[in-house]
């Protein structure tokens, strides 16, 4: 379900594509006055503009980390010391189209949303810890050093595609989008009857994708693997219900976009549910996180919790009870 750029059609999309994000502010219709539109249009920057200097060769190199990162800090590198990702995948088959696909969890616009507070580690956070969450947790490995060759690369290639950006402006496209939720709980065996007819032909009945190399895994995968030893952990982003079930939506089977969904809301929520339920690497120490367990999301899928409801519902939802519960506190 989670395609790489052409992850989540080739895994290693080596031309940042241009695309336009218009910002449209609208100002509600009143009596006696127009309705007015400003129409500021940003544009994703060009990587293969850039000359061939010492800044463009870094913004190049941080592009080829987030297309291809299982060739440059993977588990079968040559250098050990270089071996900070877990597992074989690429931030781009989450971080679609290089990061640039709008609702494909991009990266563009986000270097002036940081410093910014972080719930589930209780602290203010910057750019570089937030590259070192994905490097734990979706990558399931370590820890980048902040003054290494490959960190200052990610965040040379960051601030490169917010070019432009206002201070502190949101753009639009930002995130993986937002459908309704159901009013019951996503279901993990609806889901996998809509796994077998939209997503295993890619992704395979067992999950575990499409690789480029039969022998090994060094070369990363074609279509990733969702679930399984090489996929992310059980405390990433998409691990949890209402990020992948959106993810889904808006992004996959490979080719759609947030303008024309493939799958209705009811299989998005349903194919998410199959998709989290099965087995994926175990991250230590999830019971740190969110140290105010009252900004828990409520589709965290570890616990503890600060209500009474148990680790199916979060999990799987109907999530309304959980949020009425939290309002009354």
């Amino acid at each position: 379900m989670v395609h790489p750029t052409p992850l989540l059609a080739s895994l290693c999309f080596w031309t940042v594509r241009a695309i336009a994000v218009a910002v449209v502010a609208v100002a509600a219709p009143g009596a006696g006055r127009a309705q007015q539109v400003s129409p500021p249009v940003w544009t994703v920057p060009e990587v293969g503009a850039l000359p061939d200097d010492a800044h463009g060769r870094l913004v190049r190199r941080g592009r080829d980390l987030i297309t291809a990162t299982y060739a440059h800090v993977g588990p079968k590198v040559p250098d050990p010391a270089k071996r900070y990702a877990g597992n074989n995948l690429a931030c781009s088959n989450c971080h679609l189209e290089a990061g640039t696909k709008k609702f494909g969890l991009p990266i563009f616009g986000l270097v002036e949303l940081f410093p910014q507070y972080s719930a589930r580690l209780g602290a203010e956070i910057t750019i570089e810890d937030r590259v070192n969450s994905c490097m734990a947790r979706s990558m399931n490995g370590r820890a980048l050093p902040l003054d290494s060759p490959e960190m200052q690369a990610f965040v040379a290639y960051i601030k490169f595609l917010s070019s432009g950006v206002p201070a502190g402006k949101a753009l639009s496209g930002l995130g993986t989008g937002s459908m309704p939720e159901l009013d019951r709980a996503a279901d993990p065996v609806r889901g996998k009857a809509i796994y077998a007819s939209a997503c295993l032909s890619c992704h395979n009945e067992d999950g575990s994708g499409i690789r480029r190399s039969l022998p090994s895994v060094d070369l990363g995968y074609m279509v990733p693997p969702l679930w399984g030893p090489d996929s992310f952990n059980d405390g990433a982003g998409m691990a949890r219900l209402i990020t992948a079930a959106n993810f889904l939506h808006f992004n996959m089977p490979h080719g759609t976009d947030y303008l024309n969904p493939q799958l209705t809301v009811d299989q998005a929520w349903d194919v998410a549910a199959y998709m989290i339920s099965q087995p994926r690497p175990r991250k230590a120490g999830l019971d740190k996180d969110y140290p105010d367990l009252a900004t828990k999301p409520v589709d965290t899928p570890y616990g503890p919790y600060p209500d009474g409801f148990d680790q199916q519902q979060h999990m799987y939802g109907p999530f309304g009870p959980i949020r009425a519960a939290h309002a009354k506190k």
